[in-house]
């Protein structure tokens, strides 16, 4: 039988054997019945999911994050545009539909473009969408990592945009931090207080008199005060300041990197290594 179609085609679906039999066991409900009362009598909570049938509405709601990295010449800029579910409803939901990254730098186009597409199918397809965080920061560079602002370490490009995915699907809720328990939180506190006040008895010790304080100068009788001989070295040279991170955290200079936080905030505190962001340490 033809069947002629007056209408723009938006989608479709293979109807099975399987279908056909639910349909005919299904009540069919009588022609008088209009379509508020249909409505009306239908459940009134219909939940929309994520699913690959779902059209792209006019507007959507993005965040645009910059990419500086030392291993390519210009940013990059990712673009990841959400889908609003549910909308005015207490099943709203906010969920990535698509990404997008462009930069000036054309050598890499091949592959951002194709990653880009895959993982907006990815966004569409619905479920669970998390895993691509912890696969793509699972990807190393082999000619080397790099540490961006704040002391992170990123082992490849690839594994930022990995870490911008997560800080986005943290701030519409898919991802959580970890809550850290408050003896953890108070124990990180006392470490950073103690190495602070460290950095601080270190600056203010006063420096050793030069080798010529308190002598004639070439049998003049003139004695030359301590401070005036004191060596050129002053205390800023002693003095370990402190890195403003890009996150507001604060981390000395010669601190190097935490193997379960990449960030370079490990010190040596009490003849151990001590991170001050995430509360390692290698003596437990």
């Amino acid at each position: 039988m033809a069947v002629k179609i007056d209408k723009k085609i938006k989608g479709y679906a293979v109807v099975t054997a399987e279908d056909k039999a639910r349909e005919a066991a299904a009540p069919v409900p009588a022609a008088s019945i209009d379509r508020a009362t249909a409505e009306a009598a239908s459940p009134a909570d219909n939940i929309v999911q994520m699913h690959e049938r779902i059209e792209r509405p006019e507007v959507l709601i993005g965040s645009t994050y910059k990419i500086k990295s030392p291993l390519v010449e210009h940013a990059f800029y990712v673009t990841i545009n959400d889908i609003v579910l549910n909308a005015g409803t207490e099943h709203e939901l906010r969920r990535p539909f698509e990404i997008f990254i462009n930069s000036k730098s054309m050598e890499h186009f091949q592959w951002i473009v194709a990653l880009t597409r895959i993982m907006s199918a990815v966004f569409r397809k619905g479920g669970d969408v998390t895993f691509l965080v912890e696969e793509m920061k699972a990807v190393f560079d082999p000619k080397g990592g790099y540490f961006k602002a704040g002391g992170v370490y990123m082992p490849s490009l690839v594994a930022e945009l990995g870490n911008i995915v997560e800080d986005h699907l943290k701030s519409i809720g898919l991802l959580h931090d970890p809550e850290m328990s408050e003896h953890q939180r108070a124990l990180i506190a006392e470490k950073r207080r103690q190495f602070e006040d460290r950095s601080k008895k270190n600056t203010e010790e006063p420096g050793a008199p030069g080798p010529g304080a308190g002598k004639d100068v070439a049998g003049g009788g003139l004695d030359l005060d301590a401070d005036s001989a004191r060596p050129a070295d002053t205390t800023a040279e002693h003095e370990e300041d402190i890195a403003v991170t890009g996150e507001g955290a604060s981390f000395p200079p010669t601190a190097t990197m935490c193997h379960k936080c990449s960030t370079k905030a490990l010190v040596i505190m009490d003849g151990c290594a001590t991170c001050l962001n995430c509360g390692y340490s290698k003596c437990g």
